[in-house]
C-alpha cells in the first residue's frame, strides 16, 4: 500500500468491531454533515444485531492511522454473503460469474447498511492530506479484498469527491437515479406550491386537504420529545410495511431504541395520529443541509397519508429549517409530481475476475447512456412551471 507522502509511520488495519474505535476518533473523520456515517448510527447497526455476520453484513472497517496523529482516515466496509440491503443491484453480475464457474460471494461492500442515501465513504480527518489519504484508502480496499479472497469491492451512494477519487484510481463507475427535492429559498410551503404548474399545485392541495379532512393530526418529534413508546409504535409500522411488501425487516427494535438514545437531535420522526392513536410514521435523519427520509410504516389505510407523511411534511420541515434538500430514499417515479426530481447517483466497483470486469465495464457504458436518457425523459414530467 502506498505510504503517505514524507511519512514512514502510517499503517492500515481492519477493525471488525466499531465500538473498539473511540467515537470521537471516528467522528473526527466522519464529520458532522451526514448522520449515517456517524459512529452513533453505525454502532447502533452493529450492536443491535442489525448489521452482523448472521445477517450477511460482517464489519470490516478499514482504518488508516499514524503513530503521532492517530486515525487519519476510515472506510466503513462489510464483507457480504449476499446483495440484499444495498439498493444498487448486482444480482446479474453474480449470476454471470457463477454460470462461468466462478464465485461472486463473499464480496466487500463500502456503504451504510440498508441506507440508500448519498454520503462520504472515504472518511478523512479534517486538516489531513485529503487526496493522499483517499488514494491510500482506495488502495487498501483492494488489498483487503485480495488478502481475504473476495471477488470484488463495491462503494455505493458516493459523494462527488469520493466518486472522483475512485474514478482516478481506475474503478468502474456506475450511475443510478434517485429523486430529491431542492429548496429554492422558499419562505413557506405555499411558496413551493407557487412554483408548480396550476394542475400540480391543485393536486397537492387536494391530497393534503383530504388527509386533514379525515381527522388525522400530524406530529413532528425530535430530541427530547422522542420517547420509548414512540419507537415501539414505529417498529410495529416498520414490520407491517416489510410484511406487506414481502421484505426482510433487518432492523431490530434495539436499533431504533439506540438511535433514539444516542442521536435524538438528528432524528425527525413524523407521526400521524387518528382519534388518539398513532396510525403511521416516517423516520427521517437530519444532516447539516439535508433531511434524509428512511423508513415508513402504517397501521391503517388512509388516502394520500403516505404522501403527506413522507413527502409533504418533509418539505415543510426543510423549508422551516432552511435545509437545502430532501432526499426521499430509493425508487419512486411518483415522487416527481410532488416536487422530487431525478438526480444522478454514483457507485464505484472493483472486480478481480478480468473477464467479468471487462464485461461489466462494457455493460456500464450502455447502462449509463440508457440511464441518462431515462432521467432526461423523467425530467420532462417536472411539475414546476416552465421558466
Amino acid at each position: 500500500m502506498p505510504p503517505m507522502p514524507d511519512s514512514t509511520e502510517v499503517s492500515l488495519r481492519v477493525e471488525t468491531d466499531i465500538t473498539a474505535i473511540p467515537a470521537a476518533e471516528w467522528n473526527a473523520c466522519a464529520g458532522t454533515d451526514n448522520p449515517f456515517v456517524s459512529h452513533e448510527f453505525l454502532a447502533a447497526m452493529e450492536e443491535s444485531g442489525s448489521a452482523k455476520a448472521k445477517t450477511g453484513w460482517l464489519p470490516q472497517h478499514l482504518i488508516m492511522e499514524s503513530s503521532d496523529a492517530g486515525i487519519l482516515g476510515i472506510v466503513p466496509a462489510y464483507v457480504k454473503s449476499h446483495s440484499y440491503g444495498e439498493y444498487v443491484f448486482d444480482h446479474g453480475w453474480a449470476q454471470a460469474i457463477e454460470r462461468a464457474g466462478g464465485r461472486y460471494y463473499p464480496k466487500l461492500q463500502v456503504s451504510v447498511p440498508f441506507t440508500p442515501a448519498t454520503g462520504p465513504r472515504l472518511l478523512v480527518r479534517q486538516g489531513a492530506d485529503d487526496a493522499a489519504i483517499r488514494k491510500t484508502l482506495i488502495s487498501g480496499l483492494k488489498t483487503v479484498s485480495d488478502n481475504r479472497g473476495l471477488s470484488s469491492v463495491h462503494a455505493t451512494f458516493l459523494q462527488a469527491e469520493d466518486r472522483a477519487a475512485f474514478e482516478r484510481a481506475g474503478w468502474l463507475i456506475r450511475i443510478g437515479c434517485q429523486y430529491h427535492w431542492r429548496n429554492e429559498n422558499y419562505g413557506c410551503f405555499d411558496d413551493f406550491l407557487g412554483a408548480l404548474s396550476s394542475r400540480k399545485r391543485k393536486g397537492i392541495r387536494k391530497e393534503r386537504q383530504e388527509v386533514a379532512d379525515s381527522g388525522i393530526e400530524m406530529v413532528t418529534l425530535s430530541g427530547g420529545d422522542l420517547k420509548p413508546e414512540h419507537w415501539d409504535v414505529f417498529y410495529r409500522f416498520y414490520i407491517d410495511t416489510a410484511d406487506r411488501k414481502w421484505g426482510t425487516p433487518y432492523l431490530t427494535p434495539d436499533f431504533f431504541r439506540r438511535i433514539g438514545r444516542t442521536m435524538a437531535d438528528r432524528i425527525v420522526l413524523i407521526m400521524a395520529r387518528y382519534q388518539g392513536k398513532w396510525v403511521a410514521g416516517a423516520l427521517n435523519l437530519l444532516g447539516e443541509g439535508a433531511l434524509y427520509g428512511r423508513n415508513w410504516g402504517c397501521a391503517a389505510d388512509f388516502p394520500f397519508l403516505h404522501f403527506e407523511t413522507c413527502y409533504y411534511q418533509a418539505i415543510d420541515f426543510a423549508i422551516r429549517h432552511k435545509l437545502a434538500r430532501v432526499e426521499a430514499g430509493a425508487q419512486g417515479e411518483h415522487k416527481i409530481q410532488r416536487g422530487y426530481l431525478p438526480v444522478e447517483m454514483a457507485s464505484a466497483h472493483w472486480i478481480h475476475h478480468p473477464a467479468l470486469s471487462n464485461a461489466v465495464s462494457d455493460f456500464l457504458v450502455h447502462e449509463r447512456d440508457a440511464m441518462r436518457r431515462q432521467m432526461a425523459a423523467l425530467a420532462e414530467h417536472s411539475p414546476f412551471r416552465q421558466g
